[in-house]
């Protein structure tokens, strides 16, 4: 593992990576839907193959400091937080209330994930 970046952060930032390349891979062809599907598929696996490589490193790595509940847990809050900006700049949709409501439950979930055994 890199010694240069705190092993606490090194998954975060990874983590943080992997998403934004997933979340391109997944929704980043809707703004080109005149596109044949086929290439929408390759292309989005193609950017899926550098998700893979953020993601791997960054559970291994990361595992040697949080649980995998924990890895899982920061793995869907930063999936969340990435989709919504993404959604917002890239795709032009609004978030609305319900969607903030949603999104606070799941960081309350985080939370108790986080929190250890009561």
């Amino acid at each position: 593992m890199p010694t240069f970046i705190s092993p606490y952060l090194l998954p975060i930032l990874l983590l943080l990576g992997s998403n934004i390349f997933m979340t391109v891979a997944w929704y980043g062809h809707l703004r080109f839907k005149e596109s044949p599907l086929l290439l929408a598929i390759l292309v989005s696996w193609g950017i899926a193959l550098v998700e893979y490589c953020l993601a791997v490193p960054a559970n291994r790595f990361g595992n040697t400091v949080y649980t995998t509940a924990q890895l899982k847990t920061m793995q869907e809050v930063i999936t969340l937080v990435v989709f919504a900006g993404f959604s917002v700049l890239y795709l032009k949709e609004a978030l609305t209330w319900n969607h903030a409501v949603g999104f606070a439950f799941i960081a309350a979930g985080a939370f108790f994930v986080f929190r250890g055994p009561l």
